[in-house]
């Protein structure tokens, strides 16, 4: 059971797991052990998840989510199978708890008087630095 938040838990039943051999260092250990851990998950069918949630984790622009609307985690960052296989599931956790975090509507402002004469002060700066650094060709 991966608990997320205290109203948001997922069972291991959703949560298919592949082992495979890492790539990098290790020596014969790293050709010989599968230690590499792919997690996978299911947003888009899972019944664990709350309806908003699931909208909200299917509307991020994921690279790890496939089109199927499955979560795909790859571990490999530690040579040992559990260690690999705490991490895919503490990332899973960040993200799903991510994904119950509503934003916030962004306010539309107006951009004040002051900011606006001091933009408009900094272009005609820029405006004469460039006037300044022009040679006048009809002199020569």
């Amino acid at each position: 059971m991966l608990i997320v938040t205290p109203s948001i838990s997922i069972p291991d039943s959703e949560l298919i797991e592949r082992f495979t051999r890492a790539d990098g260092p290790g020596g014969q250990h790293v050709n010989r052990t599968e230690s590499a851990v792919e997690l996978r998950f299911d947003v888009a069918s899972s019944p664990s998840l709350p309806e908003e949630v699931r909208e909200r984790l299917m509307a991020r622009r994921d690279r790890r989510m496939t089109d199927a609307g499955v979560l795909v985690i790859q571990a490999r960052r530690f040579r040992d199978q559990a260690r690999n296989r705490d991490d895919a599931r503490e990332r899973l956790a960040e993200i799903i708890h991510a994904a119950t975090i509503v934003a916030k509507k962004r306010v539309a402002t107006r951009p004040t008087r002051a900011s606006k004469e001091r933009r408009l002060a900094g272009k005609a700066q820029r405006g004469e630095t460039k006037r300044t650094r022009s040679r006048d060709w009809s002199r020569d």
